[in-house]
């Protein structure tokens, strides 16, 4: 016996409907899974530039301090090479004085430059020329000024004469 005027259809659970609806949520999951694997993605590429960044700066603080280092001795030398220059100056001028300061009837035949001293060695024609045209202003300029003499066979006199500041008589003035 017949009831239906149709003949029946297989049924399945895959109807069209529950198909589309498959394909939104499978889209729908492939697109979240996609935006948490690029989300995971950018917070690793994030972390590892974060960690570059970080060892730049160390880097950047060493090389700064490193600079500062350099800087300070760079100015240390040249607080070293303008004492040296202007201790040449002076050597130099001073060297121009003593030289001005020696008589041309008098003879030098070396000097030696101490730290708080001059060493005259020369000839002079007599003790008087000395006394009064070298020892005189030696006398002034120095502390202490001692003077020896030798005779020579043309009848001059070879003198050595030895010339110290005192630093205490120095440092009161």
């Amino acid at each position: 016996m017949k009831f239906s005027y149709i003949a029946p259809r297989k049924k399945s659970a895959l109807t069209p409907e529950v198909q589309l609806l498959f394909a939104f949520f499978s889209v729908t999951f492939f697109m979240l899974f996609m935006t948490y694997a690029f989300l995971l993605f950018k917070d690793y590429r994030f972390s590892e530039e974060k960690a570059s960044v970080i060892a730049q700066r160390e880097n950047l603080e060493v090389a700064l301090e490193d600079m500062k280092k350099r800087i300070v001795f760079i100015q240390k030398e040249q607080v070293l090479a303008e004492k040296v220059f202007t201790g040449n100056v002076v050597l130099k001028d001073s060297i121009a004085n003593l030289f001005d300061l020696v008589p041309q009837r008098i003879t030098l035949s070396q000097a030696q430059i101490l730290q708080n001293g001059l060493i005259l060695y020369g000839i002079t024609p007599n003790r008087d020329v000395y006394n009064f045209m070298l020892h005189a202003p030696l006398k002034s300029i120095f502390h202490r000024s001692y003077s020896s003499f030798y005779p020579e066979e043309n009848g001059w006199l070879r003198f050595v004469s030895t010339n110290y500041i005192d630093e205490e008589k120095l440092n009161e003035n």
